[in-house]
């Protein structure tokens, strides 16, 4: 792997420097270590040749830690009435260029993604070379979500899921997460990949599943009441996290 630093946000008045740092992929093998070491896909920039990481707050599920929580089980037990089930199949035996597969993925993205997702950055998500898996679900035998996985050695990505919104009522979206961390935790997978964990709208991941850790930029971090409390503060942050709360910060060196 090659890791890089770019130039970023200047702020002489408080000596405030910061680098972006990212990771580009050199082979296969080296996946596992990139997620470790905190790295996440980025797929802003669809130009780009090589598969390409960024560094983040990045949240993953130590699953020998993992168990069902209260809330995993209300949801179980509210969507047990429309038979949910899933299939897992690999990248290779999918379709991502059906049609109607990519209308459902784009028409759920311009409802829910904050970020513009069209067709082109859709399909450049889709090659990814790393993408090894989709687990599709059904509700009443009919397919109404799909997660987008990554799965290599000991560790699962969970990178985008897409589903119909028209089953809100069923956390739908709740119940696909905790099936494919806990279908992780019995295939004796070590880690599942959640994305990042900023701001409020991230607190459901940290609320609902048991065995999380967040990476803090120096290592992954199991103090899950520190994490909620950056989450909760992020827009209020206008220094360097070591600056604005430098004994904080030393404390969980």
């Amino acid at each position: 792997m090659k890791i890089f630093r770019s130039e970023s946000f200047v702020d002489y008045s408080t000596y405030t420097f910061n680098y972006a740092i990212y990771c580009i992929k050199e082979f296969q093998k080296e996946l596992s270590d990139i997620y470790n070491k905190g790295f996440l896909p980025y797929s802003n920039n669809i130009e780009l040749k090589q598969e390409t990481y960024y560094l983040a707050r990045s949240l993953r599920v130590d699953l020998k830690n993992f168990k069902e929580t209260s809330e995993n089980r209300r949801v179980l037990r509210k969507i047990e009435e429309k038979a949910p089930s899933y299939i897992i199949k690999n990248v290779k035996d999918f379709d991502i260029k059906n049609e109607d597969f990519q209308i459902f993925c784009l028409d759920f993205a311009a409802k829910r993604f904050s970020e513009n997702i069209g067709k082109s950055r859709l399909n450049y998500i889709f090659e990814t070379k790393s993408i090894s898996h989709i687990f599709e679900f059904s509700l009443d035998d009919k397919k109404v979500g799909y997660v987008i996985a990554i799965i290599e050695n000991d560790m699962l990505h969970y990178w985008f899921a897409f589903f119909d919104l028209n089953f809100q009522e069923y956390s739908l979206g709740k119940y696909m997460m905790f099936s494919v961390i806990d279908w992780a935790a019995k295939n004796n997978l070590k880690h599942i990949y959640l994305g990042t964990s900023y701001g409020e709208k991230s607190l459901y991941k940290i609320r609902d599943f048991k065995g999380l850790e967040f990476f803090d930029g120096n290592k992954w971090n199991d103090n899950i009441k520190l994490l909620k409390s950056k989450c909760k503060t992020d827009k209020s942050f206008t220094l360097d996290y070591f600056k604005q709360d430098t004994d904080l910060f030393l404390e969980n060196l």
